[in-house]
Formats: structure tokens, sequence, C-alpha cells
């Protein structure tokens, strides 16, 4: 029984180690990544194909013209960012899809491999072209940054544990299930993986006001929709040591610390692209 429990161990230490040494673009941050690529693109395409299929999906509008419209010019940034930094291999089997969803509800999310929704609730924030890209950039972030892979991986190692990893993927759906709707926002907990979701955070703020720039739209938009979102919210925002996102004050200090730098993609992209106007306004 001990050598079962050693084997066990070294084994979890071992596939722990390995996959440690994943890291997210321009931060480094090691991280861990226990799902095969494989996996996750299959659970991530099944789930957004049964949600658009459960939701009122919007097409044709002004509005979700500039979902798709926003979505793709930051696509493109996203991959030539990747190639400059020599990771572009990581964006194999993305199959980038943008809607609009017709809910009232101040939210947008991208699950693995470039799926991404907004709702209709969120637009009144954004206001403009160049807001939506803020959230945009940011979501598509999460993913290119596999923050979904990560927060499933410590999850599913805190419930199963070494060896069983695969195990359980294959053989026991339904818990899986929840740890994958937990992972992607729809049962945040209070617990050992919040200071994560936090980190997550901040840094899909970093990564996303490098590819909005990239895409050709003014990064300083980030800190006026941060501020609008700031002022939209019902009632007082929870203490920052129990949300998993970080509290606006000290959010909207670290996109001004990262400005400089995002303002020198823009810069070099606006010199060489012509970009429509960042301030057209979302209609209504």
């Amino acid at each position: 029984m001990r050598r079962w429990i050693r084997n066990d161990l070294l084994v979890l230490v071992v596939v722990v180690m390995v996959m440690a040494c994943a890291t997210v673009p321009v931060t480094e941050r090691r991280q861990l990544r226990l799902i095969p690529r494989s996996e996750l693109f299959a659970m991530s395409f099944t789930q957004y194909d049964q949600f658009l299929a459960e939701h009122p999906v919007i097409t044709g509008t002004p509005e979700a013209q500039m979902v798709e419209r926003v979505g793709q010019r930051i696509a493109a940034a996203v991959h030539q960012y990747m190639r400059e930094i020599g990771r572009e291999q990581d964006l194999a089997g993305y199959e980038w899809e943008f809607r609009l969803v017709d809910q009232d509800m101040v939210n947008a999310w991208c699950m693995p491999g470039g799926k991404v929704v907004f709702y209709t609730g969120i637009l009144p924030v954004t206001a403009t072209e160049a807001g939506l890209a803020v959230v945009m950039g940011h979501e598509i972030a999460h993913a290119i940054a596999e923050h979904g892979n990560e927060r499933m991986s410590q999850a599913l190692l805190t419930q199963f544990g070494g060896a069983a990893l695969m195990a359980a993927l294959r053989d026991r759906p339904e818990e899986t299930q929840n740890l994958w709707m937990a992972a992607f926002g729809a049962g945040a907990q209070v617990g050992v993986l919040l200071p994560f979701s936090r980190l997550h955070e901040s840094e899909a703020d970093r990564l996303g006001l490098i590819f909005m720039a990239m895409a050709g739209y003014d990064p300083t938009e980030a800190v006026r929709f941060w501020q609008r979102m700031a002022d939209a919210r019902t009632g007082p925002a929870p203490p920052e040591l129990v949300s998993t996102h970080p509290a606006d004050e000290r959010r909207i200090r670290d996109l001004e610390s990262h400005l400089p730098t995002a303002l020198e993609y823009y810069r070099r992209a606006t010199a060489t692209q012509h970009t429509p106007g960042d301030e057209k306004r979302l209609p209504g």
C-alpha cells in the first residue's frame, strides 16, 4: 500500500514538474496545464454549441456586426503577436467565432479555441467600438493565456490527484463537467483558487491591452471603460479579498502602468494600417 502511494505521488510530482514548464505570454509566469489541448478544445466547442442552441443569438444588427468586426481585428492581432514572439503554434486548432446574445447581463467570455460571446447587457458600458475592443481583448487574453486550463487543472489536481486525472476526464463526465463550469466562470468559489483568479484577471488586462493596441484601438480607452464599469455597478462592490476581479481602483492603476508599452504597439499599428474610428458609438 505504501509503495502504491509513493508511486502515485511520484507520478504526480513528475506530471506537475513537466506541465509547470508552460508559461503565460508577456508575463512569462509558469503555470500548471494538465489537460491536453485536444480534450480542452473538444469540450469547449461542444459547450459553446450547446450554449448557442439554448440562448437567443442576435445576427445582422449593427451591434452584432461590431462584435464580429472587433473580434476579427483582435484575432488577427493575436496571430501577429504570437508570430512575433515565436509562439504562433500555440494557436493551432483555434476556430474563432464571435456572437452577440440577447441577455441583460453585463458580461462576455471567450472559451478555449476562440469561441467568444458578448451579452447585450454589456454594450451600454462598452459604449464605443474601442470600449468593446477593451472587453474583447481582455476575454481573448484569458484564452491565449490558457487560464481555463490552469484553473481546471488545479481543480482536477485537488479533487482527483495524480494518475487519476486523465481517468477522471474520461470516466467521470458529470464531475469534470462541474469543474469545467467553475473554471470558466459559471460557479466562482471562495477558496484556494481565488488568488489565481485575481492574478488571471490582471494578466488578461495586461495582455488584452497589447492585443487591442495591435488591432489599432486606442488602449487608453481601457481606463475609461473600467471607470464606466465602476460607475455602472449597482450597490457596493464586494471587498477585493472575496472578489475574483481586482478592485476597480487597483485595476485602473495597473492598466495605467501598462499603457506606455501598449501605446508603442498602438503607434506602430496606426502608422501602418487604416483603422476605423475608435470612438464610433454603439447604436441606441
